[in-house]
């Protein structure tokens, strides 16, 4: 059974620069740790990554797996299923950003996550992991978009 976890970051950029540097797929290994290699499997016609496989560090050894990009809302949200992995039976998520509420130009982004793997393991292991891949992905992606180094992992 997948576990779904979610948190939220303020950026403090707009919400076009936060949705660019979620759709620059190439550029993930350069600021997403865990990730050692990303490549666009298939895009449309606009030129977007629809089909997007990514070989990462997890749980101490390396996964390899394909998400699939839905644009349908965009820039206000980024959502991806599953295609096919090693490891996860499902990782489903997104990226929703909105405009700040106190009227500045930053954007709130919350990291919606559902995860299952193909071995069962504890619920309190899963629930650990699934907050660090949140925390990692919110906390890089903020020092991406604002252009401060990637944070230190502390884990």
């Amino acid at each position: 059974m997948s576990e779904q976890a979610k948190e939220r970051i303020r950026i403090d950029a707009t919400i076009e620069k936060c949705f660019a540097t979620l759709i620059d797929f190439a550029s993930y290994p350069e600021w997403a740790g865990d990730l050692k290699e990303v490549h666009v499997v298939e895009s449309d016609s606009e030129g977007r990554a629809t089909v997007v496989e990514f070989r990462a560090a997890a749980m101490g050894r390396s996964t390899t797996y394909q998400l699939a990009y839905d644009y349908s809302a965009a820039p206000g949200r980024l959502s991806w299923s599953l295609v096919t992995g090693d490891l996860p039976r499902e990782l489903d998520g997104a990226y929703v950003l909105t405009p700040a509420a106190d009227g500045s130009s930053a954007t709130d982004v919350e990291y919606e996550l559902a995860v299952d793997l193909v071995y069962p393991i504890p619920g309190f292991v899963k629930r650990r992991a699934e907050g660090r891949i949140i925390k990692t992905a919110l906390s890089e992606l903020k020092a991406r978009v604002e252009g401060s180094p990637r944070p230190v992992d502390e884990d």
